[in-house]
């Protein structure tokens, strides 16, 4: 049985992700901050762990904890993220938001990933592959949205961070990717739905004629992570509704 780490597994991409694999005949680790009392998945193989990212003890615990179930990291999926909790200009942001956005973003991100990528190099070679790593970004990563400066910057970052552990562990069989979700109905933007519903319905913004969905997020990472697409490394992949394409 494949093993794969979802960090933010109960929130709405991460849980879709986690249900996705389970449903592929894997067993999933999750990492989240809410109570072990919400965890609502129900299968054998999935196992919970309430921590916090953006520490080094959380995220070591992270890992150890997945050890004691398996010997063997087959994937990690980087989902985890958050937004400001007040949204601000940019003018007035304020170093408190940042560090705690980036905090979890795009540090937490990092550290994982250098953590579990060294786990991962224990893998004994199967076709050439010892392991997949899937970072979820955003749209974000290359929009501007001023009152959420802090956001676009830490989903930035998250490319960058795709970028060199996929130049970095190509070779030794990781296989690194990112996911940049469009307007997914999740909780993130339940506050701003109104603004997205005229954005879609009326003003035309998306090609794709609808909100995404936390189970199309879901349907891109377990197929770059079964690998279902073979030979890429370093991609960025749009799941957007067509958001990206420039239309006049």
């Amino acid at each position: 049985m494949k093993t794969a780490m979802i960090t933010g597994c109960l929130g709405g991409i991460g849980k879709a992700s986690v249900r996705k694999f389970l449903s592929e005949g894997w067993q999933v680790i999750g990492l989240d901050v809410v109570d072990a009392e919400k965890n609502d998945v129900g299968n054998e193989n999935f196992h919970y762990l309430q921590g916090n990212l953006a520490s080094v003890e959380g995220r070591r615990s992270f890992l150890e904890y997945a050890l004691k179930f398996t010997d063997r990291i087959d994937a990690l999926v980087n989902v985890a993220g958050v937004a400001p909790k007040v949204r601000n200009d940019i003018l007035e942001m304020t170093e408190e938001s940042y560090d705690f956005v980036m905090g979890i973003n795009t540090k937490g991100t990092l550290f994982l990933t250098q953590l579990v990528s060294k786990q991962m190099l224990n893998n004994p070679l199967n076709d050439g592959i010892r392991g997949y790593i899937c970072n979820i970004s955003s749209m974000s990563a290359y929009t501007s949205s001023t009152s959420r400066g802090e956001y676009c910057i830490s989903k930035a970052g998250v490319s960058m961070i795709t970028k060199l552990f996929a130049d970095r562990l190509a070779p030794e069989g990781i296989m690194v990717n990112e996911i940049r979700p469009g307007i997914i109905r999740t909780g993130m933007t339940a506050t701003v739905q109104a603004k997205y519903d005229r954005l879609i319905f009326e003003e035309n913004l998306l090609p794709i004629k609808r909100w995404g969905e936390p189970e199309d997020i879901a349907a891109n990472v377990y197929a770059l992570c079964s690998g279902a697409i073979p030979y890429v490394t370093g991609q960025s992949i749009d799941v957007d509704g067509g958001f990206h394409i420039q239309r006049l």
